[in-house]
């Protein structure tokens, strides 16, 4: 009598890195073997929070910020990012800027009603602007003062890093679907063997654990929004989006807008570039053809 075959499982294995709670799903029916994935998967999303990191000196944006205007020398991956940036700075007009990571200096989005004096916030606005920054492949250096912060790109692009290890270890054989979670900034590899994956959307009312459930093949989604981030003074709400050009939050932004697409880096980008846009959002997603999800 033949051996019955096993079900395939969905191994689940959670951490925490970049300061947000992770989890990498492998569907397998060899549990040591999903286990082994998903830990390829973790290390790629440690390898770059180390990496890009501003607060330890174990990388380059800590190298970057803390030169003291000298130039930086950068190897290709960090390269290949910060001209992503640069064009992703260019086609935003300028809403999108790695150098206004120093407002959080002034801005602490907690819920409460501390908005900063104006004061506070145009005493930063000299330290921010690419234009500033001198980028000569390979070579970048900043104005004394001046910071980057990858952050804005770096979740996202772990996140199909990690997809693209897993994929890379499972040659061979061994294709396990697999989903990677980077809070809430998701790509798979493929779809599970009994159909598409079933991802939650986060919820805009504090008293719903989702709002509404997406079925993705192989993809990416990505959410940017003001859900947990955000201040309230004077029955107005400031969100976290902030505007480089002014330091100042975007006027009139959605509340929550999710995108899928290729990769994670995609996704998220189009979804950041849309809440900066504030009312003209949805005008341009869909001028873009792109695929989202717009919560006022």
């Amino acid at each position: 009598m033949a051996k019955p075959i096993k079900p395939a499982g969905v191994h689940k294995h959670r951490f925490t890195a970049m300061g947000t709670p992770c989890e990498v799903q492998i569907e397998s029916r060899d549990s040591r073997l999903a286990g082994q994935l998903a830990r390829i998967g973790e290390a790629e999303a440690r390898r770059i929070e180390e990496k890009y990191t501003r607060y330890k000196p174990t990388g380059v944006v800590w190298a970057i910020n803390n030169a003291g205007g000298k130039p930086v020398e950068v190897d290709e991956e960090t390269a290949g990012l910060i001209d992503y940036a640069a064009q992703v700075h260019a086609l935003s007009g300028g809403r999108f800027d790695v150098t206004s990571g120093v407002l959080r200096r002034a801005w602490k989005f907690d819920g409460s009603d501390r908005v900063p004096e104006p004061e506070q916030v145009s005493a930063l606005m000299p330290l921010i602007g690419w234009g500033k920054v001198t980028w000569e492949r390979p070579h970048l250096s900043l104005p004394p003062g001046m910071e980057i912060d990858l952050g804005g790109i770096c979740k996202e692009y772990a996140v199909d890093r990690a997809a693209m290890a897993i994929m890379a270890a499972s040659e061979g054989g061994a294709d396990c679907p697999a989903l990677v979670n980077f809070g809430g900034d998701l790509r798979t590899t493929r779809a599970k063997s009994a159909g598409r994956w079933a991802v939650a959307i986060e919820s805009l009312d504090p008293a719903k654990s989702s709002g509404g459930l997406l079925q993705i093949g192989e993809g990416a989604i990505a959410t940017s929004g003001d859900a947990k981030r955000f201040l309230l003074k004077g029955g107005k709400r400031y969100s976290h989006i902030l505007d480089p050009r002014t330091g100042w939050p975007v006027e009139g932004p959605p509340r929550s807008v999710t995108v899928a697409a290729r990769t994670c880096v995609q996704a998220g980008t189009l979804s950041t570039l849309a809440m900066l846009l504030g009312p003209e959002a949805e005008a341009f997603l869909k001028a873009e053809k792109a695929e989202a999800w717009v919560l006022w």
